[in-house]
């Protein structure tokens, strides 16, 4: 695996995120874009990147599925050891590049190699299969943990979320009316895409701030 980076934010940022992407969309995914930005511009360092599988689409025609989610854990571990960063490291990503963020990170938590974890839409269940949960290890997590998700994300709304079993360490940023990329639909909720990114950027440095003290 020989890992390629997206930077943005200030390069003497105090706290780094690493952030995985979905799994159909590239690191450079609009979504994964504005994401980044709204970060870096509140002054935190981002670095995106991708898994074999997504990397190996910008050099083929085949568009291969990617593996089941826990297989890419070691490429996950593969990126954090290629960043080789020395400052406090936030790890996470969208979707499932946040989902298997969330199943290596209470071993790197517990080594002192990471502060946190932010998932961007976590997919508790495929869409429409509400009973295929993805929850086990997030009732045991013991990483400091945001997860920022949409109240009507087809991949665990607000209402199915409040009935699962989470850890404590969890806390949950809900975007009104957001979608799985978290866009609202203004005309409805009365919010912007803007709004909420600049919503993720001030909570984000907020919790940030907080665990990595």
């Amino acid at each position: 695996m020989t890992t390629r980076f997206l930077f943005d934010g200030p390069e003497d940022a105090g706290t780094t995120i690493l952030l995985a992407h979905g799994a159909g969309g590239a690191m450079d995914s609009v979504s994964m874009t504005a994401s980044a930005k709204a970060l870096a511009e509140v002054g935190l360092r981002v670095a995106r990147f991708e898994f074999d599988y997504m990397a190996a689409r910008r050099t083929s025609a085949s568009r291969k599925p990617p593996p089941r989610a826990d297989r890419l854990n070691p490429e996950y571990i593969a990126a954090i050891d290629a960043l080789n960063l020395k400052g406090p490291l936030i790890i996470g990503g969208k979707s499932m590049g946040g989902r298997v963020a969330s199943m290596v990170a209470d071993e790197l938590y517990a080594s002192r190699r990471i502060a946190g974890l932010l998932c961007l839409g976590y997919p508790f269940h495929p869409p429409e299969k509400p009973k295929q949960l993805r929850t086990e290890h997030l009732a045991e997590l013991e990483t400091p943990t945001l997860i920022v998700q949409g109240t009507r994300d087809v991949f665990g709304s607000r209402e199915e979320v409040s009935a699962y079993v989470l850890s404590k360490t969890i806390e949950i940023l809900w975007l009104e009316d957001g979608d799985h990329d978290l866009k609202p639909r203004k005309s409805i909720s009365g919010f912007s895409a803007a709004d909420h990114l600049k919503t993720v950027g001030e909570a984000v440095s907020s919790w940030a701030d907080r665990i990595v003290r």
